[in-house]
């Protein structure tokens, strides 16, 4: 998709070193800077975190702890999906959810941070209701 492909580029060109996101705290508190959305805990087991938006309860983002590390299921299109499959040894297809669909981000300090923010933002938008025009 192009919209993506020119945020991508304009992230890339204008790349300043980003900070590490390694903890659920980071990634929540990086999720929470996104308009109406909130933080949700769905299952008995707190393990895992959900980030959803208020409007419609989609959720943007899944956070859970697994082998050791911090995982982070985003939503994508097909080819933003593999491409960053494709870049990162650590970008896997979807834990528990559609391999389609969805992208896991193992948080092991391997993936630039700008790239995590871009997949985040995709997973936002994809999942954010448009209101009709009336």
């Amino acid at each position: 998709s192009a919209k993506y492909l020119s945020f991508y580029l304009y992230f890339m060109y204008n790349k300043k070193e980003g900070e590490i996101m390694k903890t659920r705290q980071e990634i929540i508190t990086y999720c929470l800077t996104y308009q109406n959305v909130y933080e949700d805990y769905p299952f008995s087991d707190t393990n895992w975190t959900c980030m959803r938006h208020h409007e419609n309860h989609k959720i943007f983002a899944w956070i859970f702890e697994r082998n050791g590390s911090i995982w982070v299921n985003v939503k994508g299109t097909k080819g933003w999906l593999d491409f960053f499959r494709e870049k990162y040894k650590s970008v896997v297809p979807g834990y528990h959810l559609s391999k389609e669909h969805w992208n896991s981000i193992i948080l092991d300090g391997t993936v630039d941070p700008k790239d995590i923010e871009i997949m985040i933002q995709e997973s936002y938008d994809i999942t954010l209701v448009k209101r009709k025009r009336k």
